[in-house]
């Protein structure tokens, strides 16, 4: 099958294209060893079937980013899997001239390319039309008009695209760029020693020979060998071509624009007010507050319903297969894990469809330029914000949408500290234990639980500035760390582009994250289901005596076998094991299982507390909360939940990373379980300080 590529500058309508052509017949990987996204689909042209690779969005083949190194990396090595036997240019025709010096690049490399004019209808609104013909005589390449949005002309570019697989051009004979005497030397040798037949590849390779990962290091070192002879001055050449190939195609383009009289546009008028120095960040972060609204709002009724279906589904297995441990498994481990992977669509779906038509209106480059000045000092750029506040919602499409970043570091940092963000799964565990530490007082309009509440959000954010401070500090790349983009005008969404967006998240994460996830569910239900020796025999033994002489109701003596069977599981035992490690946060063993099962999820805490303190049947807040309250140490008597206590384990979960759903998801993004564990153990690490300084000092 014969490869296409499709290239072009970010927001120039190539993702619009692509769907497009492909439809539903594609698919999205990493590009071999990096994280940068990969998209693949196969198109038909008349009777052939061809596979299109969408290739990251790039500026030049001087890349300032993994995006534009990707790129680089292809379209510099013919012997690349990706490598294209055509390709496909996209341009926004609206702001043409920043699109043409990676197009007149990709014309120096002798790769068979078609010009592809998209946003036809924009033009048309702007007064702006270019004349496809003259344009096509001048570059000696196929030029097509048409609107992806709309969808119009796409038959004629397939048209062209077909005829140039079919009839690849002869080389060009002229190039864009003409060699400087320095550059002609270094060119001259490289192709003698190594092979090279392109002349600008040639060039290419002496730039940015430390980067090519197809190099050999032999290669690498005779490549630097020669620069150094010839004193190649990469920075200063890259910046002589720049202009020379400005000053080459410029007066091209103006030959074949006709464009009306200037006058100020809706983009302009809308930026005004957006991109205001002083309205602009109230209109983002009231934005952006109303998106984590209705993450939260939209999602809370089918996320119920998820939960509810599986937990029917779950009963239902029970009730209809014979008792034993394949019952068990299969409602408790992994119906219980599926719904734990399902539960979270609602909320990245809900998330990457309100991002994607912000995104696709052209604001969210806006957003991006607003902060980038503020996330700097944190070693984070402006695309860093959405994810911030995104994980006021859930962690995991936070994280996700990441992808965003160009910057390696920047992008790592952003995914590091994203889970300090106080998600809506800790809002269980806050609810219950606010009320031991502070009272339900009315000072004025606040009311001190609210207010507590609040401090708990602001703690974390804290938390994760701080440590993106210090990430900033400690992580090295040799990215280059500032922030490049294009503030494209304001357009309706392509609701096409919209559905296949959130498909593709939604369904990459169920797939791919759902994977780890389902595994460690299992792994803890065997954990909370058996135990050594004859210890769970015994416990249901004990539940039966105690609960005949009581007299307790069905549900109270289930309750109560559940957690008498819970104390004698492995999970138990880890419990008692990890008491004396954690009797200096204020906690006991039961405080340890709660920690440990809700490392599945963090509301768990309070299902787990419920089952361990033998409510009854029933789970209103309300009779969790005086079950606690009445709780006391064996040994000493003493209340467990004091509000020294109390404040220890908020402070626990406001820091702690107890979500193998986002190690799950933080594993696929980062391509190595390295940054995970990372996160992980220093989460851990500050929450444990963090509890042991407050349970300390107030205790």
């Amino acid at each position: 099958m014969k490869t296409i590529a499709l290239a072009g500058n970010p927001n120039s309508g190539k993702s619009s294209v692509f769907n497009q052509l492909t439809g539903l017949r594609q698919k999205v990987a990493n590009f071999p060893g990096v994280t940068v996204e990969k998209k693949t689909g196969v198109c038909r042209l008349g009777e052939q079937e061809v596979l299109l690779v969408d290739l990251p969005g790039a500026y030049s083949l001087y890349p300032n980013s993994s995006d534009e190194q990707v790129v680089l990396n292809i379209l510099a090595n013919p012997g690349d899997e990706n490598y294209p036997d055509a390709l496909v240019y996209i341009a926004d025709q609206t702001h043409l001239e920043k699109h043409f010096l990676l197009l007149t690049q990709i014309l120096d490399l002798g790769i068979p390319c078609v010009l592809g004019l998209n946003m036809a209808d924009m033009a048309e609104k702007q007064g702006l039309r270019v004349d496809t013909a003259g344009l096509s005589r001048l570059l000696k390449i196929p030029v097509v008009n048409f609107s992806a949005r709309l969808g119009t002309n796409l038959d004629s570019l397939k048209t062209e695209m077909a005829s140039l697989l079919a009839s690849p051009p002869p080389a060009r004979q002229e190039a864009f760029h003409n060699s400087s005497e320095a550059e002609a030397r270094i060119i001259s040798r490289i192709q003698q020693d190594l092979g090279v037949e392109n002349p600008y590849r040639a060039l290419l390779l002496a730039h940015h020979a430390d980067k090519y990962p197809f190099l050999s290091q032999e290669d690498k070192q005779h490549l630097a060998r020669i620069c150094q002879e010839e004193k190649f001055q990469r920075t200063r050449q890259q910046i002589a071509e720049t202009l020379k190939r400005y000053e080459r195609f410029t007066p091209l383009l103006r030959q074949c624009l006709v464009e009306s009289q200037e006058r100020v546009t809706f983009t302009d008028r809308v930026d005004s007010v957006l991109t205001h120095r002083l309205w602009a960040p109230v209109i983002f972060f009231t934005l952006m507050f109303l998106v984590f609204q209705a993450v939260f709002a939209w999602a809370e009724a089918p996320m119920n319903w998820i939960e509810q279906s599986f937990g029917s589904l779950g009963s239902y297995v029970k009730e209809t297969l014979p008792d034993g441990w394949l019952a068990q498994l299969l409602a408790d481990g992994i119906i219980a894990g599926l719904g734990g992977i399902v539960v979270f669509v609602p909320q990245i779906g809900i998330l990457f469809l309100i991002i994607t038509i912000l995104e696709e209106i052209g604001y969210m480059s806006r957003a991006a330029f607003i902060s980038d000045r503020l996330m700097q000092q944190f070693g984070m750029n402006g695309r860093s914000v959405i994810a911030l506040v995104s994980g006021g919602a859930c962690a995991i499409p936070a994280i996700m949408s990441t992808r965003t970043i160009g910057n390696w570091k920047e992008r790592l940092t952003t995914i590091l500290v994203t889970p300090f963000i106080s998600c809506s799964a800790r809002i269980p565990v806050y609810a219950v234990l606010i009320g031991f530490v502070v009272p339900p007082t009315q000072v004025g309009i606040f009311n001190l639980q609210g207010l507590a509440f609040m401090g708990l959000y602001l703690l974390g954010i804290v938390a994760a500035l701080g440590s993106a401070w210090a990430f900033k500090k400690i992580l090295r790349s040799e990215d280059p760390s500032w922030l490049m983009l294009e503030l494209p005008p304001y357009r309706w969404p392509v609701w096409r582009n919209v559905w296949l967006t959130v498909y593709e998240k939604v369904s990459s994460f169920v797939l791919e994250a759902g994977k780890v996830i389902l595994l460690i569910s299992i792994i803890l239900w065997a954990l909370a289901s058996f135990g050594p020796g004859e210890g769970m025999t015994r416990a249901s033994e004990e539940a039966a005596l105690q609960a005949r002489q009581n007299n307790l109701e069905v549900a109270q003596a289930a309750d109560l076998e559940a957690a008498l069977r819970m104390e004698a599981s492995y999970a138990g035992h880890l419990g008692k094991v990890m008491e004396p490690f954690i009797e200096p946060l204020g906690f006991d063993w039961k405080i340890g299982i709660a920690l440990l099962t809700s490392f599945a999820a963090r509301e768990v805490f309070v299902g787990t507390m419920a089952t361990l303190y033998s409510i009854g049947s029933t789970d209103e807040e309300a009779t969790i909360k005086e079950q606690m309250a009445q709780a006391v140490h064996p040994e000493t008597g003493l209340k467990v939940y004091t509000p020294a206590a109390s404040l220890s384990l908020l402070i626990f979960y406001v820091f702690a990373l107890q979500c193998m759903s986002t190690l799950a998801v933080v594993k696929r993004e980062t391509g190595s379980w390295k940054w995970p564990l990372l996160q992980f153990f220093f989460m851990g690490t500050l929450a444990y300080l963090g509890s042991l300084a407050a349970y300390q000092l107030l205790s």
